[in-house]
């Protein structure tokens, strides 16, 4: 079969399932039975497949619980994992989409609708290279899986993490994790993410004293306490970064304080703030570092300060080493590309999945339009992935056959 022939071949199946997928309205929590098209077609070429939920109504006061998918074929290491998620972000006033964002559609060589980027086309292209794999390789060693979740797009409590706590607590162990987050900037495959930032947040909340701007003396005003604070924080240097982060940065995102009124000193103002941090520092150093400037500073105030801290995931970083390589050789095949590697942009569910001692990288289409209105993905680079995975599970489970 001609290499043609073998790219169409990928791409009408996976433009298929990519549709199949995307016409389910799945915002996150819902998963609108993705995951059972999914699981369906991973029975048929002999995967174990297992869903696991987490949460409830009552508990959570969200809509739904949450509806997890592990499929897995074979039991021998190593396991070789794709991870993703069939949740999507909502899609806004649906009157400033070109067409219907559940009503996906080829126009212009694009794939249009929510999904298409982030992240229903890449799980499309997980299953349509499994499929092709096993069918050339029945026998294959070790074992292929899918982790598949539809709360990542939310709180991301109830979705991998949890899933990854039920595989730790049986014993049950990714070797190898390739998350289908969409990587690639200007072409595909351009871009191998092989590590992220950690992610520490906090809501600090400042508390003087409420009275009147004419009588600041009998009130104490807390913006003004804060704002020595608030400078040292945007001048200081957390860290330098090393050759795989760059440095970490302190963002404030939100200030909320005051009555509405120009004549009244609040009694509180509150300050949301976050940090991407680097391998060279930890959460808890981070911590220190911001209550011993807030210490400073609030030593002689009569205002005082308490901040309420949530650490959505450390940092990670996969080597180069056996699926940073497969990744690039099956890029540069496919593509032609050299795959760079970085640990840019914001956090993914590999969080939860490094920490077990998975090596963990994310590839998947290009990001340009990821929780855009219009969002949409080239045609032609549908197909291509799911070559680019059938050719990382080869370079992975055929070259463990021939070891």
């Amino acid at each position: 079969m001609s290499t043609s022939a073998i790219t169409d071949n990928h791409q009408q199946a996976t433009l298929e399932l990519s549709i199949e997928l995307m016409r389910r309205d799945s915002v996150t929590p819902d998963d609108s039975g993705c995951q059972d098209v999914l699981a369906e077609r991973l029975a048929a070429v002999g995967f174990d497949c297992e869903f696991i939920y987490f949460g409830d109504k009552a508990a959570t006061g969200r809509d739904a619980e949450v509806k997890n998918l592990w499929a897995r074929r074979g039991s021998a290491d190593p396991v070789v994992c794709f991870a993703g998620h069939t949740d999507v972000v909502p899609t806004g006033n649906v009157a400033n989409w070109t067409y219907p964002p559940f009503e996906p559609i080829v126009k212009d060589g694009f794939l249009w609708g929510r999904g298409a980027a982030d992240m229903k086309t890449a799980i499309a292209a997980f299953t349509v290279a499994t499929e092709n794999f096993v069918a050339k390789h029945p026998h294959h060693q070790g074992s292929i899986a899918l982790l598949i979740t539809s709360d990542e797009e939310g709180p991301s409590v109830n979705g991998t993490v949890k899933v990854v706590e039920t595989l730790e607590a049986r014993n049950e162990k990714i070797t190898y994790c390739l998350v289908g987050e969409p990587s690639s900037t200007d072409t595909l495959g351009d871009i191998i993410k092989n590590g992220r930032r950690g992610s520490l947040g906090g809501v600090m909340t400042v508390t003087g004293k409420q009275g009147h701007v004419a009588y600041p003396h009998l009130a104490n005003n807390p913006i003004h306490a804060l704002l020595p604070t608030l400078t040292e924080f945007a001048a200081a240097e957390w860290d330098n970064g090393n050759d795989y982060f760059p440095a970490t940065s302190m963002q404030i995102s939100n200030i909320n304080g005051g009555t509405g009124a120009n004549n009244v000193i609040p009694e509180t103002v509150e300050v949301v703030f976050n940090f991407r941090f680097s391998t060279e520092t930890t959460a808890e150093e981070l911590k220190a570092q911001t209550h011993a400037i807030l210490d400073k500073h609030f030593a002689d105030s009569e205002a005082t300060y308490e901040i309420d801290w949530k650490l959505s995931g450390n940092p990670f970083l996969t080597p180069e080493g056996k699926l940073v390589s497969a990744c690039q050789h099956a890029i540069k095949a496919v593509t032609g590309v050299d795959t760079t590697l970085s640990t840019s942009g914001g956090t993914s569910d590999g969080r939860f999945i490094a920490p077990t001692g998975a090596q963990v990288v994310e590839l998947g289409v290009r990001n340009a339009t990821i929780h855009q209105v219009d969002e949409k993905v080239e045609i032609d680079d549908i197909g291509k992935l799911a070559q680019i995975y059938e050719k990382m599970l080869e370079g992975i489970l055929l070259e463990t056959t021939k070891a």
